[in-house]
């Protein structure tokens, strides 16, 4: 029975970014040793888009306000793009400490995610 979903980030600056999901994001973590952070994270869904390759995968966070949410990551210091409007929701971009970019946004569509 599958019981859980791990997601692995890769990075230029991994303890950068860890203290980003630790202290900005304010995360839970548990220690897997030496330092290592594994982070709780929200509920979530999966979906499957087509592609030309396979191997290709992106990573969002969703929220409720996506104005408010900018705002309080703002007075972290944290820089976001500007927003598109989709048809799906309203998106933009986060960029972490180590030089990635993780997605942002506020559902225009149904969520898999009891609320």
């Amino acid at each position: 029975m599958i019981t859980g979903t791990h997601v692995i980030v890769y990075s230029k600056d991994a303890e950068a970014d860890r203290n980003f999901f630790r202290d900005v994001l304010k995360f839970s973590a548990v220690d897997a040793g030496h330092g290592w952070l594994i982070f709780a994270l929200p509920p979530g869904e999966a979906a499957f888009h087509p592609s030309e390759k396979n191997d290709v995968h992106e990573l969002y966070f969703m929220c409720d306000d996506l104005k408010a949410t900018m705002e309080s990551l703002k007075s972290n210091k944290v820089k976001c793009s500007a927003v598109h409007e989709e048809r799906w929701g309203s998106l933009t971009h986060l960029t972490l400490p180590g030089g990635g970019k993780i997605g942002l946004y506020q559902p225009k569509h149904p969520t898999a995610i009891g609320r």
